[in-house]
């Protein structure tokens, strides 16, 4: 009876894994895309300057970018898919801000609005979104490890750590 139990939860956890490999995969390819188009615009936006230019704003979210797709492949661990989903809501939400809204100069930022619509623009809203989707699947799929001994203390205490 307990073998059966125990391989009644083998295909879920199998599916579990499979599901948490592919959305690594997603959320690592919708981040390394994303800094793809951002180095690839990087220098189109060199000429859109306050304290800082447009461009190194790019390859800055480029490096983060890269960055993020890394670790949420190679750490594998809820700081990293955190940090890939704070870079990809964060590029998206400001790829949408600067399409919708003419913030202007803000502090050492350029004005950055521009309402059109190009190919690289649609490609990097897309595999932003698609990275959100993934990391936050990540997120809320994170088993919770308990310490050692937190079940008895916990008890310990009469239920209240």
């Amino acid at each position: 009876m307990v073998a059966a139990a125990t391989d009644h939860r083998r295909p879920a956890r199998a599916s579990h894994r499979f599901l948490r490999a592919l959305a690594r995969v997603l959320a690592a390819a919708g981040l390394a895309v994303n800094a793809y188009v951002h180095a690839h615009l990087a220098p189109t936006f060199d000429g859109v300057v306050a304290s800082v230019s447009q461009g190194d704003l790019f390859r800055l979210e480029a490096a983060l970018g890269a960055l993020a797709a890394l670790l949420v492949l190679v750490w594998r661990r809820l700081p990293a898919d955190l940090f890939a989903f704070v870079v990809a809501a964060g590029g998206l939400a400001l790829l949408l801000i600067y399409r919708y809204v003419d913030v202007g100069e803000f502090g050492p930022f350029p004005g950055m609005y521009d309402p059109s619509w190009s190919v690289d623009k649609s490609v990097a809203l897309v595999s932003q979104a698609v990275a959100v989707i993934a990391t936050a699947l990540l997120m809320l799929t994170t088993k919770r490890r308990r310490r050692p001994g937190a079940r008895d203390r916990a008890m310990d205490s009469g239920g209240f750590t």
